[in-house]
């Protein structure tokens, strides 16, 4: 791994605000000034292929970055995209024994209305 991608992990691990890769960059930027975006991006790209970090897409806003380490869903205000975690039940085995078995992974994202747009 190189050193930009366990800077890259290290600033993904230790953050609960689910950052954008420009937020990364701009962190990632402090302890090596000489990184470009581009770098972000790639390195992200990989750890995601890797399954290290986990990918948050949300239309019309830009992906987030959050740990893969600990199995969470993720809550979403319709109105101003506040993205929180939540902890349900683990579907895997359940959603594996109706595809028949093998492996899957799935991302459970919850559209409401938060406390501040109610």
């Amino acid at each position: 791994m190189t050193k930009y991608a366990k800077g890259i992990l290290e600033i993904v691990n230790s953050s609960y605000c689910h950052p954008t890769a420009e937020e990364i960059y701009l962190e990632m930027k402090k302890g090596y000034p000489k990184v470009v975006l581009a770098t972000v991006y790639n390195n992200l790209n990989q750890l995601v292929a890797d399954r290290m970090v986990r990918r948050i897409s949300m239309e019309g806003s830009p992906d987030r970055y959050d740990r893969a380490e600990d199995r969470h869903d993720h809550m979403i205000c319709r109105k101003c995209g506040k993205l929180s975690d939540i902890r349900l039940r683990d579907y895997s085995e359940e959603i594996a024994d109706k595809l028949g078995g093998g492996e899957i992974s799935y991302d459970l994202k919850v559209f409401y209305l938060c406390e501040d747009c109610q």
